[in-house]
């Protein structure tokens, strides 16, 4: 496992008696704000060291119309935003963001806006291990503060073994289709349920918190989905 990785990622372990609560958390490795999201989920948790958690990274894609090998990181901003001024202001507004929760967001250095679906089979495998948060850590920091190319499969095997993950088997796994269907339906599945926008947080899979909203909101989330807890 990679020193730099949250060692637990705000999740408190269960007692024998006692299950922790699931937080889905949806979200796209592409997406600042689930970056922000993340750290302050991170804090909410910290707050509540009473409550056992365990945090499930559910994959959501902001465009799934990118091809395999990704597209010129400014034409597609350009594209979809329409000017410099405006890419330069929501950068600016992330950025001041970030830093207040220890982001120091790197856009200058992201060459390629990358399909994400690889990443988030990635994040799949990494499950079986325990090291979701781990991963989802790790690339969100080689994206965000790295800029590096995700949609480079090198860059993600290499990922995996900075998490402590079997990156000779990633490696064998990525070239092939294996989960590509499942990652495409847990997709389909966020926007049935009314996920038009992420991150997102599932608490118990009764409330959800749309945003990247501030840490004490979310911890009152947490709080009110445990005391409610049925059994």
């Amino acid at each position: 496992m990679s020193a730099e990785t949250d060692t637990a990622a705000g999740q408190q372990a269960a007692s024998p008696d006692q299950a922790a609560m699931p937080i889905d958390v949806i979200s796209d490795v592409v997406c600042p704000w689930c970056y922000i999201g993340k750290r302050r989920l991170e804090k909410a948790l910290a707050s509540l060291p009473d409550i056992p958690v365990a945090l499930r990274w559910q994959p959501y894609q902001l465009d799934a119309t990118i091809p395999p090998q990704g597209k010129d990181r400014q034409h597609y901003l350009m594209d979809k935003f329409g000017s410099q001024a405006r890419i330069d202001a929501l950068h600016e507004q992330i950025a001041a963001a970030g830093l207040q929760e220890g982001i120091p967001f790197a856009f200058e250095r992201i060459r390629t806006s990358p399909n994400t679906l690889d990443c988030h089979r990635l994040l799949l495998w990494s499950r079986a291990d325990g090291l979701q948060s781990e991963m989802a850590e790790r690339l969100f920091r080689l994206y965000f503060l790295e800029g590096a190319d995700l949609s480079d499969p090198q860059t993600l095997v290499s990922a995996a073994a900075d998490v402590g993950m079997m990156s000779d088997l990633v490696a064998e796994l990525l070239p092939t289709d294996s989960d590509r269907n499942k990652i495409t339906a847990a997709v389909e599945q966020a926007h049935r349920i009314g996920v038009t926008g992420v991150p997102a947080f599932i608490i118990d899979e009764r409330f959800i918190v749309m945003g990247a909203e501030k840490p004490e909101t979310l911890a009152a989330a947490i709080k009110h989905a445990y005391e409610t807890k049925a059994g």
